[in-house]
């Protein structure tokens, strides 16, 4: 009988001790989802180049958000006759300085572009946060359409993984040419489900990022990218955008992972985008 009372005494104990662990462990991530979501410092916060280094020219760009923070970030004209824009929203990690690739084919494809650095990132001011990462973008879109007078017709959104998000948003809000989402998540409660699937992460969350729900109000024609090797945002989640977004939309498949895939990809890739970015020019001649 005595015995039987220790081990039940044992189990119990193993039984709160279990219960507080995961309740430490509820709490960390609910106060901790910042940094596990957004990662300015990795690799560096440093600006490591700058378009001149590949060859463009290129304009030093100081926006002021609705809130008074500070936004850096860079023009690069288009070679010749300006034929449109391009309003680059990156992703998670990182600044405006590791994007001299893709600056490079938007360039190629004979766009104008304006990449920015979030509020905490690269040479920007502020903290990072998802309403200031929207506040971000609305200061970026005023200044194509307020200080470079460029029609909202002339303008293609583009956002890569966390910045699709972001360029969802945006473009719900407002009326652009195009919308290009790249390796883009339907919603981060979504992603935090899938990375953390015994803890009721739906509950917990504070970010919602919820780039789903943006397309359902996106008029523009709309260019899903992803790839089924995609390491990080699961292919799944590019074809339920895809399915959730009004016509006219696309969808280029990539190969390679989550970082590499648009490489990789090459001429597909390169291709992919000038046919929708035609297209969608066309469809405003």
């Amino acid at each position: 009988m005595a015995q039987r009372g220790v081990m039940s005494n044992i189990i119990w104990s193993i039984t709160i001790l279990a219960g507080g662990m995961y309740g430490a462990l509820c709490l960390y991530l609910f106060l901790m989802q910042a940094k596990l979501l957004y990662y300015p410092n990795i690799p560096s916060r440093e600006l490591t180049g700058n378009p001149a280094d590949i060859n463009l020219d290129y304009e030093t760009v100081t926006l002021r958000t609705s809130d008074n923070v500070k936004l850096h970030g860079w023009f690069i004209p288009a070679a010749h006759e300006r034929r449109g824009a391009l309003l680059f929203f990156h992703g998670n990690a990182g600044n405006i300085s590791h994007r001299l690739t893709s600056l490079k084919i938007f360039h190629d494809l004979g766009l104008s572009t304006l990449i920015i650095d979030y509020r905490g990132y690269g040479r920007s001011q502020g903290s990072i946060s998802e309403h200031g990462t929207y506040l971000d973008a609305e200061a970026a879109w005023r200044y194509l359409t307020e200080s470079r007078k460029i029609p909202a017709q002339e303008i293609v959104i583009f956002g890569r993984s966390l910045g699709a998000a972001v360029g969802a948003y945006i473009a719900a809000k407002q009326k652009p040419a195009a919308l290009i989402l790249e390796s883009a998540f339907t919603s981060v409660p979504d992603m935090g489900a899938r990375l953390y699937p015994v803890f009721p992460i739906r509950l917990l969350t504070r970010f919602h990022y919820n780039t789903e729900k943006s397309l359902l109000s996106v008029s523009c024609p709309v260019l899903i990218i992803h790839s089924p090797d995609d390491d990080i945002i699961p292919y799944e989640n590019g074809r339920q955008l895809y399915k959730s977004a009004r016509e006219p939309k696309s969808f280029l498949e990539l190969r390679g992972d989550h970082n590499q895939g648009f490489l990789m990809s090459g001429q597909v890739y390169r291709d992919g985008l000038r046919e929708f970015i035609n297209a969608s020019f066309a469809a405003f001649e």
